[in-house]
């Protein structure tokens, strides 16, 4: 599977084998775990993130670890989204600060 990422402008796809996402379900629902318990999105508290919402927020944590080369983190990042929203096809990460504007482009 691929998932084109877009970030200031600059977009690029990552491959990401369905081996991959089948092998990292324990993280997937550890990231889940963590995210029932509420999330603060940019200036907003969210009680229960949707599946967008999820998807947003592993956006942003795909960013910062694009900016710190963690590319095993990136990967996983792009696992979970393509896993929780298999329609997804690109993601538009938002740089400005508010992880609400990134955008999950489906198909």
């Amino acid at each position: 599977m691929i998932l084109k990422v877009t970030i200031d402008e600059k977009t690029f796809p990552l491959q990401v084998d369905d081996e991959m996402v089948q092998d990292a379900q324990d993280a997937f629902r550890k990231m889940d775990a963590d995210m029932d318990r509420g999330w603060q999105m940019s200036r907003i508290w969210v009680d229960h993130p949707d599946d967008l919402q999820r998807c947003q927020i592993a956006a942003d944590k795909m960013l910062t670890a694009i900016q710190q080369e963690k590319t095993a983190t990136v990967g996983l990042m792009a696992a979970y989204i393509l896993n929780r929203m298999p329609e997804v096809q690109a993601v538009d990460i938002d740089t400005s600060g508010d992880m609400t504007l990134t955008e999950v482009v489906t198909g």
